[in-house]
């Protein structure tokens, strides 16, 4: 089949998200002007950059114009946010936190889920996820809809990666050992996908020693 998105799919659902996969989670925790913390998965999110680090994660408005999803509000107005790995072992407590509640509402706490202070930033972090990026706010780049209402613009939000934290757990000689920890990823409608097996494929560009890829 072929569709122009912007004509429609003709579809019972939109398969977009099923098309571009799997995508990195990313679990953000946020604290709101109150210091209130806020923990959400976001289904578009990934590295940018690594020098410096950089990630970002998008969020769409909601149907008000006022109406920036917590973590989007949240990031622009303390300038600082966490990520936290998604593993295996918490996808429960990741669809958790996903639910709609008000704002004044802890997600972490809802979940069952401890949290830790962070070094760097003020946001805590998810005491068992294995790996946590500390970042601060880079600046948040606007994707208008194609009708131009704004309240469903999305905002693309961009941190520096200023501090790292990984598990010793997961460590083997000096190199992050994935399969460890079962990384999960979105895909499409309610699927995600799970790290359980890895291979290598050094790059043809890499000269010298390959075991240094």
């Amino acid at each position: 089949m072929f569709y122009e998105p912007a004509q429609g799919h003709g579809l019972e659902q939109d398969p977009f998200k099923s098309l571009v996969v799997p995508r990195p989670i990313g679990w953000i925790t946020t604290l709101d002007s109150e210091g209130r913390v806020n923990l959400a998965p976001y289904s578009y999110f990934n590295a940018v950059a690594d020098d410096p680090p950089a990630v970002m994660f998008s969020s769409s408005a909601g149907e008000a114009s006022d109406r920036k999803k917590d973590s989007w509000r949240n990031v622009e107005a303390t300038g600082e946010f966490v990520f936290n790995l998604a593993t295996w072992e918490l996808r429960e407590e990741v669809n958790q936190t996903s639910d709609h509640v008000p704002s004044d509402v802890d997600e972490a706490a809802l979940a069952g889920l401890d949290m830790i202070p962070s070094r760097l930033v003020k946001p805590p972090r998810v005491a068992r996820s294995p790996v946590h990026l500390e970042c601060r706010w880079l600046k948040t780049v606007i994707v208008p809809q194609n009708d131009g209402y704004a309240p469903g613009d999305t905002g693309l939000v961009l941190g520096e990666v200023v501090g790292v934290h990984i598990s010793e757990t997961i460590m083997a000689n000096g190199r992050v050992d994935l399969s460890r920890i079962r990384p999960i990823a979105r895909l499409g409608y309610a699927q995600y996908a799970v790290v359980d097996s890895l291979f290598r494929m050094v790059p043809p560009w890499v000269k010298g020693d390959p075991g240094k890829v």
